[in-house]
């Protein structure tokens, strides 16, 4: 796969700077680790729900590329196949309630350690200071066995999106944030995900291996 970046050290980086000035309803914070809403209008999100997903980047346009009116309202960037860390997750929790004015707080998570770790830290900080925070975890991923699911659980894949858009429109209706974590719950246990790749992942600068080629 060919790239057309300046640095390939700070490709993330580079990504989030590029989504925010193409798209004036967007802001960053953190140096660009955070992407928040910068369109909301006091009556849409004061007292309503704020969601909030991440993860490693390089599945773009997840997940910043989801954040707005009736998706998400914030998202959280770690570099390329990294969980970002606990204090920009914390970050987005905070703004999203001292400076959107959301009654509360739902984290998305996809069913990856470092993910479940870091949200789940920043998601205790936050309770810890009053914040009303509940997580939710996204598991679609129909390739693991059923012996191997209650060790590690699926892998949260492409169904995350339409987690957002579903969790996003009833967020914008005014639902508690009990019910959305309910919502959550229902989509998980009926969302499937089949995973197909024709070559390997490709990281900037990095090659990982390479598949040999198909016998005819």
């Amino acid at each position: 796969m060919k790239f057309l970046l300046k640095d390939s050290q700070h490709a993330a980086r580079e990504y989030a700077e590029a989504l925010v000035r193409a798209n004036s309803n967007l802001k960053a914070l953190e140096g660009g680790a955070v992407i928040v809403r910068n369109d909301v209008k006091t009556h849409e999100i004061n007292g309503n729900v704020a969601l909030i997903s991440g993860g490693g980047s390089g599945h773009e346009p997840a997940h910043a590329g989801y954040v707005g009116s009736g998706g998400l309202t914030a998202a959280v960037l770690g570099e390329v196949f990294t969980s970002p860390p606990t204090d920009n997750v914390l970050c987005a929790i905070r703004y999203c309630v001292n400076c959107l004015g959301a009654s509360g707080v739902l984290l998305i998570v996809k069913n990856y350690t470092g993910d479940r770790l870091n949200f789940g830290l920043a998601a205790s900080i936050a309770q810890a200071e009053g914040i009303m925070v509940e997580m939710t975890l996204v598991g679609d991923d129909c390739s693991l066995p059923v012996s191997s699911i209650s060790k590690v659980g699926r892998r949260g894949l492409a169904g995350t999106v339409l987690v957002h858009k579903i969790l996003g429109a009833q967020a914008c209706l005014g639902a508690h944030l009990s019910d959305i974590v309910k919502t959550a719950e229902a989509i998980g246990s009926s969302l499937w995900t089949v995973g197909v790749s024709f070559s390997s992942c490709s990281i900037p600068a990095f090659v990982l291996l390479q598949l040999p080629p198909r016998p005819h």
